[in-house]
């Protein structure tokens, strides 16, 4: 079974783009607190990428920015490609299918969103 969930914070502003098909996909990655403490007793954090397409893209891009809360329900994606020097690196990322919307400073101001119990959810 490949499923992900997570809660962490946009580490920067999300990145929207249209694919060569014309479909809408946003980058973005989130900071994820680990729930236990290291060696020297401190939390660390996992820095994850995520990518989501279509309405859920143009939305998230809409409504989150860089510091919100959000969470994330999708599924580990690892691909294999070529860098510019010929060498081959592995990419893992999240695919989204699902994302709440857990602070957003755009929604409280928006009065035309509905929103139940503090969040949006795709």
């Amino acid at each position: 079974m490949n499923q992900f969930w997570g809660v962490g914070r946009l580490v920067a502003e999300p990145e929207k783009k249209t694919s060569e098909n014309g479909k809408s996909y946003l980058n973005f990655t989130v900071a994820v607190p680990r729930s236990y403490k290291n060696a020297d007793g401190e939390y660390e954090t996992d820095f994850i990428d995520v990518v989501t397409f279509g309405p859920m893209a143009e939305t998230t891009s809409e409504y989150c920015k860089k510091g919100d809360l959000i969470g994330i329900k999708g599924r580990v994606e690892t691909s294999v490609y070529e860098n510019e020097a010929g060498e081959k690196k592995k990419s893992t990322q999240i695919i989204a299918d699902r994302i709440s919307f857990l602070s957003s400073a755009k929604i409280k101001e928006d009065e035309n969103v509905k929103v139940s119990d503090g969040d949006l959810d795709m």
